[in-house]
């Protein structure tokens, strides 16, 4: 009894340190910003949302820039699990000469860190004349490893003799993948959806590069360009974190049932 007593109040201290951070966003985006370091601190809910919403949306239009990272994240979500998704069948399913060389090169490529590729994607883009624009926001960056070997190891689970068998039956491959691979995908697809997600939506140095103009800002680029050299609002901050923060609840509520097995599938593999 004692034992089980210690693990929950362990557990609710674990709850607390976890649950705060969000608490406090809460507390910030309701109060001044001047409360937010008064003494004593305030932990009580204030009544100043409306009025750091109102200045923040005349400072850096919070709906263009909601507007503008939903359609890069959606957008960048469906292409890039596409490309990961294909790309780890035919490495996982199909024998040929060099596939586990190709596979090395992914997995050695996230070694690679993102910041030393940004020179030569800018040069390109600008040579291309595409900065300021959806397309440098999202194409540059589809191919994600890390999403091609989350799949990869779960097509491998999959039983070959399936596959076999349907083509026996005249089952053509797009057939195959669309209608018998895919549907029973449906977690390991959650689970990199989110991932996706939230590496697009986070995403903070390769949309500050490209973007010229605050009318093509995502949240991250938006947030930063609040902190001033003497003086930050952050009411208005703490505002535009929780803003910025719903969507990626949101999503991962809408698809958390399927991501733990899709995980738990990948890491068994």
């Amino acid at each position: 009894m004692g034992r089980t007593i210690g693990r929950y109040v362990l557990l609710s201290i674990f709850m607390v340190i976890s649950i705060f951070p969000f608490y406090w966003m809460l507390i910030g985006a309701t109060n001044h910003s001047s409360k937010m370091f008064s003494k004593p601190i305030t932990l009580l809910p204030g009544k100043e949302f409306i009025t750091n919403l109102v200045n923040l949306n005349d400072n850096i239009g919070i709906y263009r820039v909601l507007f503008n990272s939903l359609l890069v994240s959606g957008a960048y979500v469906l292409l890039a699990l596409a490309i990961s998704t294909a790309a780890a069948y035919v490495l996982a399913k199909f024998r040929f000469r060099g596939a586990n060389l190709i596979f090395l090169l992914f997995m050695l490529s996230m070694m690679i860190p993102s910041q030393a590729t940004v020179i030569p994607l800018f040069k390109l883009m600008s040579n291309f004349e595409l900065l300021n624009t959806y397309f440098a926001l999202i194409v540059p960056q589809l191919c994600y490893p890390f999403a091609i070997f989350l799949m990869r190891q779960n097509f491998m689970a999959f039983p070959s003799e399936l596959l076999e068998s349907a083509r026996l039956d005249g089952a053509g491959e797009y057939r195959i993948f669309f209608q018998i691979v895919l549907p029973s995908m449906k977690p390991a697809l959650a689970a990199t959806s989110i991932f996706l997600f939230m590496t697009q939506w986070n995403n903070f140095m390769w949309p500050l590069v490209v973007t010229t103009s605050s009318e093509m800002y995502t949240f991250p680029v938006a947030l930063s360009s609040l902190m001033g050299v003497s003086f930050t609002d952050y009411g208005q901050v703490m505002t535009g974190i929780t803003f910025a923060t719903i969507p990626i609840i949101i999503f991962f509520l809408m698809l958390q049932k399927h991501f733990i097995s899709g995980m738990l599938g990948s890491a068994l593999k």
